[in-house]
C-alpha cells in the first residue's frame, strides 16, 4: 500500500494549535495512521460532501482525500460539538 502524503488546510493547523499538548499529540498520531491507512474501519463519509472524518477521543479529524495524488488533506479538526459547523 502507498503511504499517502499528509497536508493541512490553515484553518486545521491553527486548530490543532489551539488545543492542549496532550490533545495535539493524540491527534497528530491518528493523522499519521492515515498516511499509511486513509480509509480505516472506524473513518465514516460524511453525508452531502467528499469528506471523511475519524474520531480521537471527543475530538474529530475532518479529511478528503485525493487517491490520484496520494494526498489526504486534513480539512479541519475539532470538539466533536463544533466541527461540523465547517462542514457546511
Amino acid at each position: 500500500m502507498s503511504h499517502f502524503k499528509i497536508e493541512f488546510k490553515a484553518v486545521a493547523r491553527k486548530s490543532l494549535e489551539r488545543l492542549e499538548k496532550q490533545d495535539q499529540l493524540r491527534i497528530y498520531a491518528a493523522i499519521e495512521l492515515l498516511g499509511d491507512n486513509p480509509r480505516p474501519p472506524l473513518a465514516v463519509k460524511i453525508k452531502g460532501s467528499d469528506y471523511f472524518r475519524v474520531r480521537v477521543g471527543d475530538y474529530r479529524i475532518l479529511y478528503s482525500i485525493d487517491s490520484g495524488r496520494l494526498i489526504i488533506l486534513i480539512i479541519d479538526l475539532g470538539h466533536r460539538r463544533e466541527i461540523y459547523r465547517s462542514v457546511n
